[in-house]
C-alpha cells in the first residue's frame, strides 16, 4: 500500500481551505484518509498553517510520501529539511534525429 501525505479541500466555491492528511495513494482525493496531521488556510495573510509535528515525523519515519505542495509546506515549518538532492532532475530535450536527403 502506497501511503502519501497530501492535502484534502474543504471550504466553500472560491474559498478553499485544506486539511493534511496521510492516505492511500489509490483512495480520492477529498476521500478516506487514515491520519489527519494539520491544517492549511492559504487566504489568510501570511498564510496559517497549523501541523503536529510529531505525527508528521512519525509517518515520515515510517515511510509516507509527501506531495510537493506538502514537502513545501513542511519544509517552511521546519518539520523536514530541504535538500537539494531530492529536487526532481531536469529533463533534457531530446536529440534531434537528422533527416536523410538524396
Amino acid at each position: 500500500m502506497a501511503v502519501k501525505m497530501r492535502l484534502t479541500r474543504l471550504g466553500d466555491k472560491k474559498s478553499p481551505f485544506y486539511r493534511i492528511v496521510v492516505a492511500d495513494s489509490r483512495k480520492a482525493r477529498d476521500g478516506e484518509y487514515i491520519d489527519l496531521i494539520g491544517t492549511y488556510n492559504p487566504l489568510k495573510t501570511p498564510e496559517v498553517v497549523n501541523i503536529d509535528t510529531e505525527k508528521a515525523k512519525k509517518w515520515i519515519s515510517q515511510g509516507a510520501q509527501p506531495t510537493d505542495t506538502v514537502k513545501a509546506i513542511l519544509v517552511k515549518q521546519g518539520v523536514i529539511e530541504k535538500k537539494n538532492a531530492e529536487k526532481k532532475p531536469a529533463k533534457k530535450p531530446a536529440a534531434k534525429k537528422e533527416s536523410k536527403k538524396e
